[in-house]
């Protein structure tokens, strides 16, 4: 090995994911050194700190550092449009580039910071550790958002990889580039992105099928970026946690978000909605929490109206299944659970219309069309005219609906390959990509945010 000292591994690691993310963000890699720098001793101070007071007062101090520079990066422009149209005086828009992942990194700096406060994890004494877990490049720009509890007990270890975690990454990666570079980008390029553009273009059966196709492409889109991610850290000797778990395979909005960007919505459950209270409080002011949480997760995503209904919608449907279930709690039967994941699923697919329109007012035009030009008559020439991506998205929403017990068959035919059918399995599936893929790179949605 060039570097046979774990120590050493540690350190060039860390520099080629600064470097990394400098090719990514040119000289804004010097804020993610700065978050590096600010919070390791921040924990360090928290940890050292003998009162309550004092604790707290540099965990605001961490919370200001990261959300004070998460809120100027990505909502200065939004509050200025928002000043503009109250005050009648223009402000802005001010020319303000957005770093590739500054909210995966400064949550998952954050989550440190915070468990140091809460007693749950000793400050390292080793800033180069403290870096590694920050900039680790597999899922520094778009997840999985690992926890410092997760990952750093992994740092002091020598890294292996076993015959099952080289399976497992082998058959995760085939996974990932299958999702994001035949599915995503194919029904994006060559159908979804036509329909969000010009929905006025369009029948409103073909607006329907360019919202079945969204939803399908940022599922793909973005587990496929995690399944790739995890399946390089697993053949570096790390571990990540499963972020997508079959997400529309759900029955109702609450398991849909134990099950789609895991990472995200466990981190705000801990670090947010708990600490609100949770639903400790009484039966309003859960509501109102889960409310207030989910407004602020939509937030996360991007600064617009759009992204805070998006986030409001789905606030308001777990506040009213939890009212349900409080009013019928037992199990529903078999129709009652088909019903659901029916419900369950249009409902995200009518929410991801807000996450994907470029502005209110092509939503209101896609579901104009939608119920008032629908024109169900077309579905004919609309299935000939688009077979290709009727195909794939078929065969997509098929594989999806699989069930685990046969991804889990696959995973283990994949491990007990041989090294050189494994290789071939990958040479395999990037000959595919490169029939598939596009006249131009698609970059990963999640990038944006």
């Amino acid at each position: 090995m060039l570097l046979p000292h774990h120590r050493s591994r540690i350190v060039w690691t860390t520099l080629f994911s600064i470097y990394f993310y400098y090719k990514s963000s040119g000289s804004f890699f010097l804020l993610l050194v700065g978050s590096v720098i600010i919070d390791y001793h921040l924990a360090k101070w928290i940890d050292a700190a003998e009162s309550k007071i004092e604790k707290k007062r540099l965990l605001v101090l961490s919370l200001v550092a990261n959300l004070g520079m998460l809120a100027y990066f990505k909502y200065t422009n939004y509050l200025a449009d928002i000043l503009s149209a109250a005050t009648g005086v223009a402000i802005g828009p001010f020319d303000i580039f957005l770093p590739v992942g500054i909210s995966f990194f400064t949550f998952q700096s954050l989550s440190y910071t915070i468990d140091v406060y809460r007693g749950q994890l000793k400050a390292l004494n080793n800033i180069w550790d403290y870096a590694f877990f920050v900039t680790f490049f597999p899922q520094m720009v778009a997840g999985p958002i690992v926890r410092a509890a997760d990952f750093l007990p992994q740092i002091p270890l020598v890294p292996t990889v076993s015959k099952e975690q080289l399976g497992r990454a082998v058959f995760l990666f085939c996974c990932g580039l299958f999702k994001k570079a035949v599915l995503s980008d194919y029904i994006g390029a060559n159908f979804v992105d036509r329909v969000f553009d010009s929905p006025l273009q369009y029948t409103g059966l073909e607006n329907l099928f360019g919202i079945y196709g969204y939803t399908l492409q940022i599922y793909c889109d973005f587990s496929g970026y995690s399944d790739m991610a995890i399946a390089i850290g697993l053949l570096l000797g790390f571990s990540f946690p499963i972020n997508f778990d079959a997400p529309y395979q759900s029955k109702s909005i609450t398991e849909f978000w134990r099950r789609w960007h895991i990472s995200l919505s466990t981190w705000l459950r801990d670090y947010l909605y708990v600490p609100l209270g949770g639903n400790r409080k009484g039966r309003t002011r859960t509501y109102i929490n889960l409310m207030l949480t989910m407004l602020l997760g939509g937030l996360w995503h991007g600064a617009a109206t759009r992204f805070i209904i998006w986030g409001g919608l789905h606030g308001a449907a777990l506040a009213v299944e939890r009212f349900w279930k409080e009013i019928f709690p037992t199990a529903p039967g078999g129709l009652r659970k088909t019903l659901g994941a029916l419900w369950t699923f249009h409902f995200v697919c009518f929410c991801w219309i807000f996450f994907r329109a470029q502005d209110l007012n092509t939503v209101q035009v896609m579901l104009s069309q939608i119920f008032f030009n629908f024109q169900p008559q077309v579905f004919s020439e609309f299935m000939a005219g688009y077979a290709p991506v009727i195909f794939w998205m078929g065969f997509g929403y098929f594989l999806h609906l699989l069930p685990k017990s046969l991804e889990i068959t696959a995973q283990k035919a994949v491990t007990w390959l041989p090294l050189p059918l494994k290789a071939l399995l990958i040479v395999l599936f990037i000959a595919l990509v490169m029939q598939m893929k596009s006249s131009e790179v698609q970059p990963f949605i999640y990038f944006q945010f």
